[in-house]
């Protein structure tokens, strides 16, 4: 089958197409043949050598497809080949075939292609575990989302705004914090022009958010402890501006502010499928009315890859950017 490789840690000229034996689905797995894969964050970070796969992992990039089942292995139900499904995988998205464990397959959504199926998993399944599990967001409260234009922002955004929750979010241009606005954010804040804390706290009468959704950290950590509402939760899920952050621990005391995080590629299989059902009941319906829907930003052919890393790491881009197979 053809895939592409990571020839050396390195900028987007390492990815590589290449020759690679087609997977054979171990007990508990499926083998996809891939239509579409989804290009994420982490993979620009494993190809700079920066976030290696887990143990047992392909090494290949890709974190999450969409095709068609084409082998099945020992002790898997509910699946039949042929069936329609987007996966959630630890690594080898980037290929013609890829092996999925089932648990973490989930059926296409009938009101969408497999092109826009290859762009759900990887933020659905984060913006689901973060923001409805681990931050509680709840109908009326209110969230800032960092990187509101991202794969994950556009996600969060929707989701939110289907719970019946008060969205506010960041942008880095005009263009972006429309976007924002237009899926559903009540105020996008550029940040490269504005103090985020300020016109946050100013829209909420001074009050502050329930829930904060991060992937910068760095400097940002005290900020969004200060725009915080009593009992608020920050949900730090990237530390693109830093892993480290000078903090007042008296605002979290005086508060009662909740601070908590998490990542998605090393957790089990167990906890991914927890997931997994949690999504197919909770957010399902959604995809399938087209409440909400991923938004495809572009998609390049997958022998491209380096082509998209390149726009992934330009930062231009609203939305998911999705390979085809």
């Amino acid at each position: 089958m053809l895939a592409i490789e990571i020839r050396e840690p390195g900028g987007p000229e390492m990815l590589v197409p290449a020759e690679r034996p087609t997977p054979t689905p171990a007990a508990g797995e499926v083998v996809i043949k891939v239509a579409a894969a989804g290009v994420n964050r982490p993979d620009v970070l494993q190809r700079r050598g920066r976030y290696p796969p887990p143990p047992g992992a392909s090494d290949i990039p890709g974190l999450e497809v969409a095709g068609r089942i084409d082998a099945i292995g020992e002790g898997v139900s509910g699946w039949a080949l042929g069936d329609a499904v987007c996966a959630l995988v630890a690594g080898g998205g980037y290929a013609e075939y890829c092996a999925a464990p089932a648990p973490q397959c989930l059926p296409a959504p009938r009101s969408l292609d497999l092109v826009a199926a290859a762009a759900i998993p990887e933020t659905f399944f984060t913006v689901w575990t973060n923001v409805f599990e681990r931050g509680r967001l709840r109908a009326r409260e209110s969230i800032l989302i960092h990187g509101g234009a991202s794969g994950i922002g556009t996600t969060a955004i929707q989701l939110a705004r289907a719970f019946e929750a008060r969205v506010f979010a960041t942008a880095g241009s005009a263009e972006k914090c429309t976007a924002c606005e237009r899926l559903g954010a009540e105020r996008c804040v550029n940040y490269r022009e504005t103090d985020f804390v300020v016109a946050v706290r100013e829209a909420t009468g001074g009050v502050g958010v329930n829930v904060v959704l991060d992937i910068i950290g760095g400097e940002y950590v005290q900020k969004n402890l200060d725009v915080l509402a009593m009992e608020g939760r920050l949900v730090q899920i990237g530390v693109q501006g830093g892993a480290r952050a000078d903090v007042n621990v008296a605002t979290i005391m005086q508060r009662r502010l909740t601070v908590t995080g998490s990542t998605l590629r090393v957790r089990p299989v167990a906890d991914k499928a927890a997931i997994a059902s949690a999504v197919r009941e909770h957010v399902w319906p959604l995809l399938e009315a087209r409440t909400v829907a991923p938004i495809i930003h572009a998609t390049f052919p997958l022998r491209d890859a380096a082509d998209a890393h390149r726009l992934m790491e330009s930062s231009a881009h609203i939305g998911k950017i999705v390979l085809i197979a």
